[in-house]
């Protein structure tokens, strides 16, 4: 298997690592890296700036059709390399917009929504449709890829995930502490976990990985003898 046509699947939730695996793994494999997750922010911002209130009551979302519409109808562009991919909405880069708060929270809240993942997973199968790619998410390995070569699934404690995503909030000029980061991801597990489109699961046929106690080098050197023991076979 040549890695020009190599798909690597990596699932897990937020604060486990997947996206600096995924980074490092398509630079060290010279593929497409794409962060699942920017895609639904973009489509989040799409529905916020055209003015659409996103909101969940009695277990409702507000104006689920007009973000469904709205969704469906964004044009969104990844580019750069993989420690600088940028994002482009419309036309315009929304690079830093989408990781402001209210996209944050936003996108997970659309996510819920079976049409929008419906439309993001068509959107992330065209943009990986020439090359071979490294893609994380929460549904890569058992939506979006379910054939794909390689799927790792990584898995940390709540209280180390919540110190990695405030020290890179902090990066991003986010004043937030721990503790609260730590309520934003249980908040996000849930709606993750219970939702009715492709929950947050492991595939059946994923590789675990813990990466508690990992450091990128010791994860990424694991992730490799992976990908290499699938292309032996």
């Amino acid at each position: 298997m040549s890695h020009a046509n190599l798909i690597i699947a990596i699932d897990g939730p937020s604060g486990s690592g997947k996206s600096t695996l995924g980074k490092a793994l398509a630079h060290r494999l010279s593929i497409l890296y794409i962060d699942s997750g920017a895609v639904y922010r973009a489509a989040a911002c799409k529905a916020i700036d055209s003015g659409i209130p996103i909101e969940v009551r009695a277990a409702t979302i507000s104006n689920r059709e007009a973000v469904i519409a709205a969704a469906r109808s964004a044009d969104i562009r990844l580019g750069g390399d993989p420690d600088r991919q940028t994002v482009s909405l419309d036309g315009r880069d929304v690079t830093q917009r989408i990781r402001l708060a209210d996209a944050t929270r936003a996108s997970s809240i659309v996510a819920t929504i079976p049409e929008v993942r419906e439309t993001v997973v068509e959107k992330l199968r065209r943009m990986s449709k020439t090359s071979g790619v490294v893609m994380d998410g929460r549904d890569i390995g058992t939506r979006v890829f379910p054939n794909a070569a390689v799927k790792l699934f990584l898995e940390a404690s709540l209280p180390v995930r919540a110190l990695r995503r405030s020290i890179e909030e902090h990066e991003r000029g986010r004043d937030v502490t721990v503790e609260e980061v730590q309520h934003e991801l249980e908040e996000r597990d849930i709606r993750d976990t219970r939702r009715e489109a492709t929950p947050l699961i492991r595939a059946s046929d994923a590789i675990l990985i813990d990466t508690t106690d990992m450091t990128i080098e010791v994860l990424l050197k694991q992730a490799l003898e992976i990908v290499e023991q699938h292309r032996i076979d």
